[in-house]
């Protein structure tokens, strides 16, 4: 992988190309003092941006009554942190949000915070406020990889280099509930689409069984329609939405290897499927599309344990997971063997 093939997976990079195919988002340069705070060790949120769960509303300790704790007068009595505010930026992103019809999804550059839904009240990445956007962007460790470690799997990348890149961003898209069954990653190897497969696979959902075949054309159709020729890269995946109606929305795109979880299918498969001619595949030759056939065949759900995304845990040759996954994949060719 090329320290070039990860820039143009940034979202401020290829959004404004594919906007009308995409959904509304809106991008924010963050300021160095704010890339500082989400690195340090303090946590601070102001008070009046916490949700509301995270502010207890307890009468009995708001009664006259109430005497604070010798340690509470402590901590009073002691020096004062400053507080860090960032006035400019939270005025922009509390426009943007207004503008994007109150709730957003919030990502940095590559990643968003999807290990710190925990801290939310909604227990997804939806924001209504600055500070909805602050808290969950604090408490990810996975942003970490977009401030430091951006460009470590590059073959290219300098002794000298920072790990993070000249501009960081925060880009804030428009909420929709959307349905995670419907979430898709599609694999692209020298401009030719070799497969596709259902983003989250920690679940079986029986919907995708019978609309396998129609899911399958309206992926290839917006490839060949809306992304073919027209993205910097010859190799990449991307990731899609695909709404009842079989409209497809264009999620993110992302470096070919490297970090890039290939879910239901392995790098090796995908590199050897993409080996011989360097000729595009005959558009009647059907794309190899890969979903969770059966309830027995579902991932671990690795984020109900450990806070962290899949993309982020160790999943090398020789872990356990590795294991687990290439067992996986055995199935599921047995799977596809007998259909």
């Amino acid at each position: 992988m090329k320290e070039v093939e990860v820039l143009e997976c940034q979202v401020q990079q290829w959004y404004p190309r594919f906007k009308s195919v995409s959904i509304a988002t809106e991008i924010h340069r963050l300021p160095e003092a704010f890339v500082s705070h989400l690195l340090d060790g303090d946590f601070f949120v102001p008070s009046s941006d916490l949700p509301s769960r995270l502010v207890p509303e307890i009468p009995e300790l708001q009664a006259d009554g109430y005497e604070k704790w010798d340690e509470e007068d402590e901590e009073d009595g002691g020096e004062q942190q400053q507080q860090p505010s960032f006035p400019e930026l939270e005025a922009e992103v509390e426009a943007s949000i207004r503008r994007l019809g109150g709730a957003v999804l919030p990502k940095l550059n590559w990643s968003a915070p999807k290990d710190a839904t925990w801290i939310s009240s909604s227990k997804n990445l939806k924001c209504q406020s600055f500070g909805d956007v602050s808290l969950l962007l604090k408490a990810s460790d996975s942003i970490v990889h977009d401030l430091c470690h951006a460009f470590d799997n590059c073959d290219d990348k300098p002794a000298s280099s920072t790990g993070r890149p000249e501009e960081l961003v925060l880009a804030l898209r428009k909420w929709y509930d959307l349905r995670p069954e419907m979430e898709f990653r599609a694999f692209v190897r020298r401009g030719a689409l070799l497969g596709v497969c259902q983003r989250e696979v920690t679940g079986f959902y029986s919907s995708l069984v019978s609309s396998k075949d129609s899911l399958r054309t309206a992926i290839s159709g917006f490839f060949e329609n809306s992304l073919l020729g027209k993205f910097e890269l010859e190799s990449y995946t991307f990731d899609v939405y695909v709404t009842k109606d079989l409209r497809v929305r264009l999620l993110d795109f992302n470096p070919w290897g490297g970090s890039t979880l290939p879910l239901l299918f392995s790098w090796e498969e995908l590199e050897a499927m993409g080996d011989g001619s360097d000729e595009l595949p005959a558009k009647s030759t059907p794309v190899e599309f890969r979903i969770i056939e059966r309830e027995g065949l579902v991932q671990p759900n690795l984020t109900a344990t450990s806070g962290v995304p899949l993309d982020y845990l160790d999943t090398g040759p020789g872990s356990a997971w590795d294991v687990f996954f290439r067992k996986t994949e055995d199935e599921l060719k047995n799977q596809a063997s007998e259909e």
